[in-house]
């Protein structure tokens, strides 16, 4: 990930795979953005290659952080600009185009700071698995038709994560 930071506003640049060991990464960047008052976020997936629903259940968390039902009069909006057909296609086959703004072609970003490439250290399994479950809860409660999707895969790591705690 590469992140350029202006005065409200961050620009997030995903290369390569979207996925759920780079959710945490994701969710944590966006959550410190969020707590120094960055609230336009642009997000470029022209290299971004592939996305799980992991990763876009957390992308969602952030769309409904940035759009709450009542809005104000600040603008607050995450975009998602140049995204792939098949990423295109994911977000609205699950129901939670209507939380982003998407923008094909050339634009002019308008975050002015210099670009960051941000690392951390790789989550944990069970980091993930967390993340993961939570991803895929929220894609249930934002359309319920994904309950059918994610079914099995929230019973696999509810199930999962109970074993990792101690008298699990």
């Amino acid at each position: 990930m590469l992140v350029s930071v202006g005065e409200d506003c961050a620009c997030i640049k995903l290369i390569g795979k979207a996925n759920c060991t780079s959710t945490p990464e994701f969710q944590a960047l966006f959550t410190e953005l969020w707590k120094q008052g960055c609230r336009h976020f642009v997000l470029d997936l022209s290299e971004c290659t592939f996305m799980d629903s992991t990763f876009l259940g957390i992308l969602a968390w952030a769309g409904l952080k940035v759009n709450p039902s009542l809005p104000d009069k600040d603008e607050r909006v995450v975009e998602l600009y140049n995204p792939t057909a098949n990423i295109t296609e994911l977000i609205e086959s699950l129901g939670v185009l209507h939380l982003f703004q998407v923008t094909q072609g050339r634009a002019s970003l308008p975050c002015a700071g210099e670009a960051r490439d941000i690392t951390v250290a790789p989550p944990t399994n069970e980091a993930c698995k967390r993340t993961s479950l939570a991803a895929h809860q929220l894609l249930i409660q934002i359309n319920p038709a994904n309950a059918a999707k994610f079914k099995d895969v929230v019973t696999f790591l509810a199930e999962d994560l109970k074993k990792l705690k101690p008298g699990g």
